[in-house]
């Protein structure tokens, strides 16, 4: 059966809160994160059930059937089991995870930062898509940032070093911080000078503190009604990735295993994405978090053959 795969860029429009629903640590509602390098992530499984219904409208049934799979299992003599048009969707949808966030800057207001570890693990992502640049050289020594140029918006120009956070970072010049700027730039079109001005690239180490300390986290109460005070229990706090933030994630697709809708992986493909899209991911959305946009390469899905 041949697969195809294509990546898939999201951009926070509004504070995103993906949670996991528990806490172990000092605020109540974190934000999910990879075990092992805890980087900040939307599961796959969240992003494929809010495309399911975004374009429940906007394609024919028995297509959207073969992309997410039937709406519900057949009753049977033994309660729910599989019936004879029972079929697995088509389309496989990869979690999303953190490329960039946006942190504060003494100058230029805030910075796009990542690092080199993210860059590498969306390198490989991004394979297939022309134009992905090379490694970046890490810096042995001191914390660093790299900038494209000197005249980024952030560096200032007087002590050629950039301020993020309570961070001061030594700034050095790397051509391929724009290439890097440019790729994500051809998804996001509308986003492209800001994103190319503001992109800075610092080392494993600062990037760890900062995806620690630069998200986002609101205290929150419920009033009882009957005293108008915070109800008791009632206090807790919420994380979240800030508005401005990137995450990359990979979908992949079969051809259809629905009869009625024999569709090629690459049909699955173009269906579920239809160019941009905004979407409301995560929870808390009735205080408008999870705003985003979804957007893809217009370049074709990288063909994987098993």
């Amino acid at each position: 059966m041949s697969m195809e795969s294509r990546p898939y860029l999201l951009q926070a429009l509004s504070p995103l809160h993906a949670g996991t629903g528990q806490s172990v640590g000092v605020i109540d509602l974190p934000i999910a994160r990879l075990r092992a390098t805890n980087i900040p992530y939307v599961p796959g499984s969240s992003i494929k059930g809010v495309l399911r219904e975004a374009r429940r409208e906007r394609i024919p049934n028995p297509e959207w059937q073969a992309l997410f799979g039937p709406q519900r299992f057949r009753s049977g003599p033994e309660g729910d089991e599989p019936g004879k048009d029972d079929h697995a969707g088509a389309l496989v949808v990869g979690d999303a995870r953190l490329l960039a966030m946006p942190v504060r800057s003494f100058h230029g207001t805030f910075a796009l930062v990542t690092s080199p570890l993210l860059l590498e693990l969306a390198r490989r992502d991004l394979a297939g898509v022309p134009g992905v640049p090379g490694r970046l050289a890490r810096k042995e020594g001191a914390p660093f940032a790299y900038v494209s140029t000197m005249k980024n918006v952030t560096v200032s120009e007087v002590r050629k070093r950039i301020f993020l956070e309570d961070l001061d970072l030594a700034v050095h010049v790397e051509p391929l911080v724009d290439a890097w700027a440019q790729v994500f730039t051809r998804a996001l079109p509308e986003t492209g000078a800001f994103m190319s001005e503001r992109f800075v690239v610092v080392d494993d180490e600062t990037m760890s503190f900062l995806m620690e300390t630069a998200t986002q986290v609101d205290t929150r109460v419920r009033i009882d009604h009957g005293t108008g005070t915070v109800a008791t229990g009632q206090l807790w706090s919420e994380e979240s990735l800030p508005a401005e933030s990137l995450l990359l994630g990979v979908m992949g697709a079969a051809p259809s295993f629905f009869k009625d809708a024999p569709l090629s992986a690459t049909q699955v493909l173009s269906r579920a994405l239809q160019g941009r899209s905004v979407l409301q991911l995560g929870g808390k959305a009735t205080v408008g978090r999870g705003r985003c946009v979804l957007a893809t390469w217009a370049e074709a899905p990288q063909e994987r053959r098993r």
